[in-house]
């Protein structure tokens, strides 16, 4: 007898320990659930798993880099004291060159040690900025998209706005760039170049007549770009080509660009 009354006391405390269990479970997770629910802007910001900006285009800010050896060389190349191997990232694997070109381009290799204009921490260029092998930060918003670069602090401003490029020529050294977006791509139409850099070290060179159309397209996995350049230029090609590569995103909590003063290099031997 005494062994039942136990027995059911003790059924009767699980039972309501289990019921106080169940209703403090469902309270709380309840307002967890809408706590962590997305709302309706969120969702929007997401559409088919893009990251969007409040703009509602998708949102490319963050910091990015390449995972190639690109700057290096555009084509394929065998390892050698310069760098390791890599493989080609333009399309065809091969260059176009007007005759003529070809063989600047081959001058240019014989003295790439000392002429590559970013052994002499020139600016590199569009878009060899985007491959040299350093990180930048893309910043977004309605009118423009700024990129800085951890390269000698370079600054980019593509603007967004639907203005024009200026007149005339221009010799910048990184162009003048304008954009727009088609669906989940930045397009980045840019004119106005000196004649001054390299796509690459092993030499591979352009005119002042360059013209690049780069495109940043945001996956559906918001941590790569796919990026692509169409070259244009011709009085140094005879027909226009296109090179592609990944960009990655850096996910390092506390990552930040970092001093790259390259012009400085030469002149700590006079400094303490």
């Amino acid at each position: 007898m005494r062994y039942a009354f136990y027995r059911h006391t003790a059924v009767r405390r699980f039972a309501i320990a289990l019921g106080i269990y169940l209703t403090l479970h469902g309270v709380f997770g309840f307002a967890q659930a809408r706590t962590e629910a997305p709302s309706r802007a969120d969702a929007a910001k997401n559409v088919r798993g893009v990251r969007r900006a409040d703009n509602r285009h998708p949102d490319l800010s963050g910091f990015w880099q390449v995972m190639n050896t690109a700057d290096q060389d555009l084509l394929d190349h065998i390892a050698s004291r310069e760098g390791p191997a890599g493989q080609s990232v333009v399309d065809g694997g091969a260059i176009p060159y007007l005759p003529e070109a070809l063989a600047k381009k081959k001058e240019n290799f014989e003295s790439r040690a000392k002429t590559d204009p970013r052994q002499k921490c020139f600016l590199p260029g569009v878009p060899r900025i985007t491959y040299t092998p350093l990180p930048f930060q893309i910043l977004q918003s309605e009118e423009k998209i700024s990129i800085y670069y951890e390269y000698a602090h370079a600054v980019r401003f593509i603007y967004t706005d639907g203005s024009k490029h200026p007149e005339g020529h221009i010799d910048w050294w990184l162009g003048d760039s304008r954009g727009h977006w088609e669906g989940r791509t930045l397009i980045v139409d840019s004119v106005h170049f000196n004649d001054q850099t390299w796509f690459d070290h092993v030499g591979d060179f352009h005119s002042d007549a360059l013209h690049v159309v780069e495109r940043y397209t945001l996956t559906t996995d918001p941590d790569h770009i796919q990026y692509e350049a169409a070259i244009d230029d011709p009085k140094t090609f005879s027909k226009p080509w296109t090179l592609r590569m990944t960009l990655y995103r850096h996910k390092e909590p506390r990552f930040q660009l970092l001093e790259y003063e390259c012009y400085g290099f030469d002149l700590e031997k006079h400094y303490p």
